[in-house]
This record gives C-alpha cells, sequence and structure tokens, in this order.
C-alpha cells in the first residue's frame, strides 16, 4: 500500500532525470554530529561521489550552517568529507551559514552558473526543485534511495503543496557572509587535520581558506 502512496507522490510532484552537462552537483544541508556527517548526510554525500565520478558536472558545492551550540557546520563536515574521499579542493564550494533549504539555495545562488543537480533525500528533492525553481535556477535533481517513512513523504508534499497555494510564505534569506578559513577539524584520514600526518600548524596545510569564495564564478559549463 506504500508503494501506492509513492507512486501517487510521484505523479503529482514529477522530478527530472539526472543527465551529464551540469556546471556543479549541489548537496543540500542535514546533520553533522561532533565534526562527522549525520547517516542522511553520508547518503547524500556519497550519491554526490558517484554522480561526480561519472562525470556529471566538474564541481561540486556542500550546503548548510550550523545548529545552535553546534562547533561545526554542515557546509564544512561535508566538504572535508569529499575531500578526504579523492575531490580535489579547487573542486569544492562549502557554504556554511544557512539554516533552511530555501537559504541553502539562496546563499550559493550568487556563485553558482550553468545547470545544477541538487542532491538530497528522494522525499525532500520536490520542495528543493520548487524552491530552487522559484529562486530562478537551472536545477534539476537526483533523489538519494532509501527506506524513507510514508509521513516523510507526505510531510514535504503537504509543505510544497502550502508553498505553492501561498499559504506560507517563502522564508527571507539573509544574504552571503564574508568568505572566511574553516577551522581544521581533528579528523584522522582527512588532509590538514592536525591529527593527519603532514597537516596542521607549521606545514602550510591545514591552515588557509577551505575553499575560499571564488572571485568570480566559473563560466557557464567550465
Amino acid at each position: 500500500m506504500e508503494g501506492v502512496w509513492v507512486l501517487a507522490l510521484l505523479a503529482l510532484f514529477p522530478l527530472a532525470l539526472a543527465q551529464e552537462g551540469y556546471a556543479w552537483i549541489v548537496v543540500l544541508g542535514a546533520a553533522q554530529y561532533g565534526g562527522r556527517p549525520s547517516p542522511a548526510l553520508e547518503r547524500r554525500l556519497e550519491a554526490a561521489l558517484a554522480l561526480y565520478r561519472k562525470g556529471l558536472a566538474p564541481r561540486i558545492a556542500v550546503a548548510g550552517g550550523k545548529a545552535p551550540g553546534d562547533r561545526f557546520s554542515e557546509g564544512e563536515v561535508g566538504c572535508r568529507y569529499l575531500l578526504a574521499h579523492g575531490v580535489a579542493r579547487e573542486r569544492l564550494l562549502c557554504e556554511t551559514e544557512s539554516q533552511s533549504t530555501y537559504e541553502n539555495l539562496l546563499f550559493l545562488k550568487p556563485h553558482l552558473r550553468g545547470r545544477l543537480l541538487l542532491v538530497t533525500d528522494a522525499p525532500h528533492l520536490p520542495r528543493a526543485l520548487f524552491l530552487a525553481r522559484a529562486l530562478g535556477l537551472k536545477a534539476e535533481g537526483h533523489g538519494v534511495p532509501g527506506a524513507y517513512p510514508m509521513g516523510y513523504w507526505l510531510r514535504e508534499a503537504l509543505y510544497r503543496l502550502w508553498l505553492y497555494l501561498g499559504l506560507r510564505p517563502l522564508p527571507k534569506g539573509q544574504g552571503l557572509l564574508p568568505a572566511q578559513a574553516l577551522p581544521p577539524i581533528p579528523w584522522p584520514g582527512v588532509p590538514g587535520s592536525p591529527d593527519t600526518p603532514g597537516g596542521g600548524p607549521g606545514t602550510g596545510r591545514g591552515r588557509g581558506p577551505f575553499p575560499a569564495w571564488p572571485a568570480q564564478s566559473p563560466p557557464e559549463g567550465a
């Protein structure tokens, strides 16, 4: 019975299928715990890695700020995970201030050009695409599969319906903060971590901007 509901929801909210020729893969935020990605964030990052390795896009952006009391942001933890898994530093862009899906996209928008491939949970993807298109972004999506509860699908469908009908106004973002150097995370195996040989103070690695906002956005398709 649940499968019928899922098919019905997908019919109501169709998703674009991933193709080649994207300028960016965009990983939307999910929780991190003490500098390590939560299972939800790790699933999204692994999906983004697979798409990147298939050549669907040359760059990956990771979005997400800090929850109250957290030391690290979702964006920096996600970028460090990708760096540890072989993505070159210059291929990564970290957004570290947003507090919602809308702000994930709003704060990244000035730095992204061309077609985007959003990566998030399958139930969350229709709303993310709705918000991206409301912001004028050229976005398609890759929904990460999983055993998501039906309540997650229904909640996301209702939220998107409210947005579509104007019953819940779009949140207002506060804009971009200037680029900042991300502090090293004590995570063994991550280049630049104080616990990794060759990283830390005095080595010239792990203390510079990671990665700094680009001086200008790359040309479309670059």
